[in-house]
């Protein structure tokens, strides 16, 4: 049953949701090299889709009613290379709920000029990033002065995320 009926299934039965859980998830242990387009995509449906419609309907019905609680599972699996288990797909599909819960939470609106210009306040640097901006990291990456790195992270947001 999708999110969508489910949550119009369970506020016709009862009338309110006040909590849900996002927990499906599904994994297969093939190698990210042979890993099947049409499994990827199932399991992508299943635990990022899955969960964020789950939630989205959820909050739909929680917001007019003044509130409820929604729970994301995640795994471990965002934040470490589970191993030996050849799960490559799994691992990413779990890291959008790290963001996710705080995403959520926060009022969204469509990016405006007036959002744009809060936004630019926001960041150190005082203007919103060009794609020429991320060229002197990309180069770096590319070349032979990362070689020595793996899985990093490198930040280029004009220091937006240190506030």
């Amino acid at each position: 049953m999708c999110a969508v009926s489910a949550g119009g299934r369970v506020m016709d039965t009862f009338g309110r949701v006040d909590s849900v859980v996002a927990s499906a998830g599904i994994v297969e242990n093939y190698s990210a090299f042979d890993y099947p387009f049409d499994r990827i995509k199932r399991l992508y449906d299943i635990n990022v889709h899955g969960a964020f419609f789950t939630a989205r309907e959820a909050a739909r019905n929680m917001i007019p009613q003044g509130g409820g609680s929604i729970v994301l599972v995640g795994s471990m699996s965002a934040n470490i290379v589970n191993i030996p288990q050849p799960q490559t797909p799994y691992n990413a599909a779990k890291l959008p709920w790290l963001h996710a819960h705080q995403a959520l939470r926060a009022p969204s609106s469509p990016t405006t000029r007036s959002s744009t210009k809060t936004w630019e306040s926001l960041t150190p640097m005082g203007r919103m990033g060009e794609p020429e901006d991320l060229a002197g990291a990309i180069v770096f990456l590319a070349s032979d002065a990362s070689r020595f790195m793996t899985g990093s992270e490198v930040r280029v947001d004009g220091g937006y995320c240190i506030i």
